[in-house]
């Protein structure tokens, strides 16, 4: 039998707009501390944010931090089929979504192939996922990164 994986702390973005968003977030946090090997250690609040580069309703957004023992495609796998099990549909680039996960960082390692890169690429110009980042792992968040995205509406949900 193969020796288990060591865990790896991965952190990953939620993100809905469409239908119950705040539902849809806390279920795929539920989804993922579910999931075989994987488990929520942390989980920060939940945001509601104006869409980046997109039109559609106001983004209910949120961070998770994981313990996996999952490699970092197996966990873009488990990811994606979450995504799916709620409905998420990608007619094109931006478009509104039943939910969103994205995995923002993996252990210490660099991806970069044609399905995956990590760190993502476009989190440091996100507030949605710096402002709940920096909630449950402040060092992960320099304080330039989140003066850099102070313009961008977000608002902590009650």
């Amino acid at each position: 039998m193969p020796a288990a994986r060591d865990p790896v702390t991965a952190y990953v973005a939620l993100g809905a707009n469409l239908g119950d968003a705040p539902a849809a977030v806390r279920g795929a946090m539920q989804a993922l501390h579910d999931a075989p090997g994987t488990r929520v250690s942390a989980r920060s609040s939940l945001y509601r944010t104006a869409p980046i580069d997109a039109g559609g309703p106001d983004y209910v957004n949120a961070v998770v931090q994981l313990s996996t023992r999952l490699p970092a495609p197996g966990l873009l796998d488990l990811l994606q089929k979450i995504e799916r099990a709620a409905g998420r549909e990608r007619p094109y680039h931006h478009a509104p979504r039943t939910l969103d996960l994205d995995l923002l960082l993996y252990g210490d390692a660099r991806i970069d192939s044609p399905r995956l890169t990590v760190p993502h690429p476009r989190m440091g110009g996100r507030a949605f996922v710096l402002r709940p980042l920096a909630e449950i792992d402040a060092s992960l968040v320099a304080p330039e990164a989140l003066a850099a995205v102070a313009e961008q509406r977000i608002e902590r949900m009650r």
